[in-house]
């Protein structure tokens, strides 16, 4: 989060303008009217990125249904990136690509994608990732308060936490039944010494 990036409300006032044209059903498995690889690959034309094949891919409609979620938020992600503030930001096409292709994935896995667009936390953890994801941060925040706040905010963040938190745990428990084995172990050895 190195480069001063727009002002947060304007990213999340944006996200909740999505257009129904992007709302709609994404073309997946024969079904549905929004190529959402197409959109993605005009964004990234317009912002002088050549579409990298993976992103492209990802988002074919060839895909199994089951991924409709991450390409509706992809439709969502090609309305946010769209913005001019992008455009003369000049965004690195790796950061952007890891952004479509792995932190939509983590956001759809979270939540569904109408939700990022109509509840106003959501919209600030996809308006923030997608910011960190390229190395932006808002306008008027320190890198330390930009990812204290992503943080707080990220549903994928909260589930890394519990199962870290889940393994730890387990770790600790398997320490305590391990000691109390080795202690059982050493009580017996020594009463059959003596």
């Amino acid at each position: 989060m190195n480069k001063i990036g727009p002002p947060l409300p304007a990213v999340t006032r944006r996200i909740a303008e999505t257009p129904s044209d992007f709302l709609g059903e994404p073309r997946l498995g024969g079904y549905g009217a929004i190529a959402v690889d197409a959109l993605l690959g005009d964004v990234l034309h317009g912002l002088g990125i050549p579409p990298p094949l993976a992103v492209l891919a990802a988002f074919a409609p060839d895909r199994s249904p089951s991924q409709r979620n991450h390409f509706k938020l992809g439709a969502i992600a090609a309305w946010l990136l769209a913005d001019e503030w992008l455009n003369s930001a000049e965004p690195d096409a790796a950061k952007l690509a890891e952004f479509l292709l792995t932190a939509l994935e983590e956001l759809a896995g979270q939540a569904s994608a109408e939700s990022y667009v109509t509840e106003a936390d959501r919209r600030e953890e996809l308006a923030r990732t997608m910011l960190a994801r390229l190395d932006f941060r808002p306008e008027g925040e320190s890198p330390e308060q930009a990812r204290d706040r992503l943080s707080m905010i990220s549903a994928a963040e909260r589930a890394r936490l519990m199962a870290a938190s889940r393994a730890a745990e387990e770790r600790a428990r398997e320490v305590r039944e391990a000691l109390a084995r080795k202690a059982a172990q050493e009580s017996a050895d020594k009463w059959t010494r003596e």
